[in-house]
């Protein structure tokens, strides 16, 4: 059994690293409030541009798409891989890089190349992949601006036919303790859905300008309101898998700091004992 200095130290140590966690977590926990508010009240936003942008392509015949919406061979592909800067946030950047293993398995064979957004991916991508590019600075202002910036460099780099296909990988925000891994198709743009009801729909509105230009305009849009839609469902991911991870930290090093103290208290009261015995049995020699 270790000395009663060891165990003081170590229950010390315990309970130094039970402050740490729990201060972590409460911070984490105010954080998400915020991203969880902004990635809600930007959900319906996206949600009905695509929904408008469904209506009026439905309406129209032939290719609207432009170069955005072109099929190609699949050859070449890039993977944008958002993560997070900062660790101890349990399987958060781990399920993200197992997904881009997944493709890589997926794309045998075709080059693959990786959009590193946040340093832990970028960090554990770069030894086994081909990391063009490195966007961790984004989180740092994460405004739609800065995110606009990166969605027109991969437009023009699908454009200039650099690349066949792009997808991201991200954590999609479900709650504060699920958060789902997902791979969405980027470029080219997926075939709208045409249904009698869009049809109707769209054919009771005077467009001006015309449909074709609406529709062009709307898809650059789209596309910027769909990657800063991941990054920051992945930023409020992140910090609900943090502070889902420093809550049971917490809960782990109060568990162990307890037993610490059972077993401290315990090798102190055989200590006790011991030197009670001895006593006795020293009075006992005397006496005899």
């Amino acid at each position: 059994m270790a000395n009663l200095k060891e165990i003081r130290n170590r229950i010390a140590s315990v309970s130094s690293t039970m402050q740490i966690t729990s201060a972590m977590k409460m911070v984490s926990a105010a954080k998400l409030k915020k991203a969880q508010d902004a990635i809600t009240a930007m959900r319906p936003y996206s949600e009905k541009l695509t929904e408008l942008l469904q209506n009026l392509s439905a309406t129209l015949e032939g290719d609207t798409g432009g170069i955005f919406a072109e099929q190609r061979p699949v050859n070449k592909v890039l993977v944008v891989a958002i993560t997070s800067n900062r660790g101890l946030c349990g399987a958060f950047n781990t399920n993200v890089i197992k997904q881009i293993k997944v493709l890589q398995d997926f794309y045998a064979g075709k080059q693959l190349d990786i959009l590193a957004v946040g340093k832990k991916g970028n960090d554990t991508l770069k030894k086994s992949c081909t990391v063009i590019d490195n966007q961790s600075p984004i989180f740092d202002a994460l405004t739609f601006e800065n995110v606009a910036h990166v969605a027109q460099e991969l437009m023009d780099k699908f454009a200039a036919g650099e690349y066949d296909r792009i997808e991201l990988v991200y954590n999609h925000f479900r709650n504060a303790g699920t958060q789902i891994v997902l791979t969405e198709q980027f470029l080219p743009l997926a075939p709208l859905a045409t249904t009698k009801e869009t049809v109707n729909t769209a054919t009771d509105y005077i467009f001006e300008p015309g449909k074709e230009d609406i529709v062009l305009s709307l898809i650059p849009l789209s596309l910027k309101t769909q990657l800063y839609k991941a990054i920051r469902d992945s930023f409020a991911s992140e910090h609900g898998a943090r502070m889902t991870a420093m809550h049971k930290a917490t809960d782990n090093a109060t568990a162990l700091r307890n037993q610490l103290k059972l077993t401290y208290n315990k090798a102190r009261q055989a200590a006790i004992t011991s030197e009670i015995l001895e006593i006795v049995g020293g009075a006992e020699a005397l006496n005899n």
